[in-house]
């Protein structure tokens, strides 16, 4: 398929319903719901940002990010005049408020130096009042430290700054049920993986592998009070203690059983960092990747563990489901494992062998990033086409297996690298739109809507 014209702003698919396999429909029952199977799905694609600036949401780092506010009126998004470079210390990116009731029309609300071009800055509309309050993340310019602003869209200002005197942290995730976030440093990320942490913040743990007071912190959103839920000394020790290690993709992560690599990782050498802290959507457990830099390497070690959120159960997970998974409902995973779209039961560390969603004639990339809609009925798999110069959605309705497949998205001219525009796919709160990245002809990075319907 050809690309999506830059300068068209809508575009209107039809296409009738294509079937996943019985047995690979996820829980959906073909027979229970064959009077679905006469209902043709419509994708309808809208450009709703436009240039000279480039405009983006932000990375998947996060379970249940919608973009939407709590009424469906607004999206918050970054605006940035550049996309050719990483963010320097001494640049801003607008943050920016889009009218879907009103055309569209874009508002700049303020402005933050805590950044950057894959995850921006950590967007997520407060749980308690999504209408009106959205979190994001800053760096301070006098001395780099990294705090959380709380913002109010209806009196125009910052209504909290979680700042820490020992501390120099943001959010890394908003729990989907409300009442706290998940919190890292970004300085220590800007050190050991640039392109996911804020370029001149301040990082006090600087030249500690694995320090005893960093890590992941929760942060009471009420109070504003912090507490570290587990540190990089405690999860050292945890992987020392790993029996098994293998290495995918020229990274060394942890096996089940003896590999055939003749030398195992000494953890040790690893410098440790946190990426993607995703809460489920109960609030009870957070899964994360520790990874961990080794001279030039960043992602010498890539280990997924995860933790409840009172501090118990810190476990490494032998499976691997990629390095994008997203939460289902309750204690169960969406992730690719063998080349297919699984469920991972995160307890019991095991795939769902009887819970497969599609195959590869309709996921050929279940590593791609993926999202789960807000209602749970609908799931999309955003990848990058084989010679990486674009991206494709595929939208499925878990309820009878029916999907739809997008025509692709240009990726513009960063197809890997730091500069990468990935397919980051966010649902809105009615699980009927999808907010997704493109470039267009003019050659600006912009968002898209896909409304997927019958």
């Amino acid at each position: 398929m050809d690309n999506i014209p830059g300068m068209i702003p809508v575009l209107l698919i039809s296409l009738m319903c294509c079937w996943a396999c019985t047995q690979d429909a996820g829980s959906g029952d073909h027979e229970r719901n064959s009077g679905l199977r006469d209902q043709p799905l419509s994708l309808e694609i809208e450009q709703v940002t436009f240039g000279p600036a480039h405009h983006l949401f932000g990375y998947i780092g996060q379970s249940l990010t919608i973009p939407w506010s709590g009424s469906g009126r607004y999206i918050v998004a970054l605006q940035t005049d550049f996309h050719d470079r990483l963010p320097a210390s001494e640049d801003t990116a607008d943050v920016v408020l889009i009218d879907t009731f009103n055309d569209y029309a874009l508002e700049v609300l303020d402005e933050t130096r805590g950044w950057n071009l894959q995850q921006g800055t950590m967007f997520y509309w407060n749980p308690e009042q999504p209408d009106t309050q959205f979190f994001f993340n800053e760096r301070d310019p006098v001395n780099g430290g990294v705090f959380t602003v709380l913002y109010d869209i209806v009196t125009k200002k910052r209504i909290r700054e979680y700042r820490y005197e020992s501390y120099s942290i943001g959010n890394s995730g908003v729990a989907p049920q409300g009442g706290f976030f998940a919190a890292i440093n970004y300085g220590r990320m800007a050190r050991l993986r640039p392109v996911t942490g804020y370029a001149g913040a301040l990082d006090p743990t600087d030249g500690v592998m694995a320090p005893d007071n960093d890590g992941i912190f929760l942060v009471d959103i009420e109070t504003g009070e912090e507490r570290l839920l587990v540190s990089f000394e405690r999860l050292a020790v945890l992987l020392k203690a790993n029996p098994h290690w293998e290495l995918l993709n020229k990274r060394w992560t942890p096996a089940k059983t003896p590999s055939v690599e003749t030398e195992q990782p000494d953890t040790s050498e690893a410098a440790l960092y946190i990426n993607h802290t995703l809460i489920s959507r109960t609030n009870e457990h957070i899964y994360f990747f520790v990874r961990g830099r080794r001279d030039r390497s960043s992602i010498w070690l890539n280990v997924p563990c995860s933790i409840k959120t009172d501090g118990t159960e810190l476990m490494v997970h032998t499976t691997s489901i990629g390095g994008h998974p997203e939460w289902g409902e309750g204690d169960l995973m969406i992730g690719a494992h063998d080349g297919q779209q699984v469920f991972y039961d995160l307890p019991g560390q095991t795939i769902l062998s009887d819970q497969r969603l599609g195959d590869t004639s309709i996921f050929p990339k279940p590593e791609g990033d993926v999202s789960l809609s807000p209602d749970g009925k609908w799931f999309v798999n955003g990848y990058p086409s084989d010679d990486r110069l674009s991206i494709t959605y595929v939208i499925m309705r878990l309820e009878d297996g029916a999907y739809v497949r997008s025509e692709s998205f240009d990726r513009g001219p960063y197809t890997k690298g730091d500069l990468r525009t990935d397919p980051a796919p966010r649902w809105n709160r009615d699980s009927n739109a999808i907010l997704v990245p493109g470039w267009t002809d003019e050659g600006t990075r912009q968002l898209f809507i896909l409304r997927v319907g019958l």
